[in-house]
């Protein structure tokens, strides 16, 4: 039987080391579900709500919507739902059909930073 020596032995702890904690070092939040769904043609909603794959950062996060000509449109104080990974927005006022524009960017708990962006449409 081969005997490993103390650097042999470190190293294959550092390896496991390394191995056992990288998904957690390649972790960032991705955007899991959104309601109005992206691409969605939907009754105007009165808020949006955007899940994620990890906890968030509230303080650090931000979701915007913007009309089809790029009219920003008045979002209430977001809050954080499921388990600190759904940020949802009251929609201040009653939506026009048409297109709109929705806008993200977050926080993870763990510090990484993602954004994004999606489109839906309000039916007449």
């Amino acid at each position: 039987m081969k005997r490993f020596n103390l650097r042999q032995s470190l190293s294959l702890i550092a390896m496991l080391g390394v191995l056992a904690f990288s998904h957690q070092a390649m972790a960032h939040a991705h955007l899991k579900t959104a309601n109005p769904a992206e691409d969605a043609e939907v009754a105007a909603p009165d808020r949006l709500a955007l899940t994620f794959t990890e906890g968030l950062e509230l303080a650090f996060s931000g979701i915007e919507l913007s009309d089809g000509d790029g009219n920003a449109v008045v979002l209430g104080n977001a809050t954080l739902e499921n388990d600190d990974m759904t940020p949802t927005a009251p929609v201040e006022t009653p939506l026009e059909p048409g297109r709109y524009d929705v806008k993200w960017h977050v926080l993870s708990v763990d510090g990484h930073k993602t954004e994004g962006d999606y489109a839906f449409v309000v039916a007449p």
